[in-house]
């Protein structure tokens, strides 16, 4: 039986979807499946996804950003949150093109094989007034906050200033506190 992809949504571009596997499958890649669908690596790192959506079907490079793309096939599918992914899409078989598609995925096995990567960036967390006047006032509270992980500091953050009302931001407060000088987590709980 054939694994379900997740990633072929109306499961329309089924003979598409296969043509795609059985031309990266000629290439060094390895398939494995994360997100429920399936993802080609090269030395653990992510090269290239495929799947199947309601008007198109395709492929995405992870590092697409550092394909020279000549053709201009490629597309940044969310301008404003996507860095590095490239979409290559085709909206029927007579589109798929195994030459310049093995092109294109050879070239990003040499990006993968340069290291090339977009830096990830450093969100600046920024403590409430109302955090940081008690974390002010008390050595130990200020020390327990500090052994948290920005992650785990940015939830207790967000988790205090989503509130509209200023007090329900100060009952937050109070809970948060006690938290951080039991060292748990806002979430730990769930993980």
């Amino acid at each position: 039986m054939e694994k379900e992809n997740k990633w072929n949504k109306t499961n329309q571009w089924e003979n598409e979807i296969e043509q795609l596997h059985a031309i990266i499958r000629k290439t060094s890649l390895v398939e494995t499946t994360k997100w429920g669908g399936s993802v080609y690596t090269y030395q653990n790192k992510n090269v290239v996804g495929i799947g199947g959506f309601k008007s198109y079907f395709g492929i995405w490079f992870y590092n697409g950003v550092f394909l020279k793309d000549e053709k201009k096939l490629l597309i940044n599918a969310n301008e404003e949150n996507t860095k590095s992914l490239r979409q290559m899409r085709f909206t029927s078989f007579n589109e798929i093109d195994e030459k310049l598609i093995l092109y294109y995925i050879n070239e990003a096995i040499e990006i993968e094989e340069k290291g090339l990567v977009i830096p990830k960036e450093k969100k600046e967390t920024i403590i409430p007034e109302l955090l940081q006047n008690k974390l002010d006032k008390s050595v130990d509270l200020n020390k327990k906050f500090n052994e948290f992980s920005p992650y785990k500091q940015r939830e207790f953050i967000e988790h205090i200033t989503s509130a509209k009302q200023e007090k329900t931001q100060l009952a937050r407060l109070e809970k948060v506190i006690a938290m951080i000088l039991e060292g748990k987590g806002l979430n730990d709980k769930y993980r």
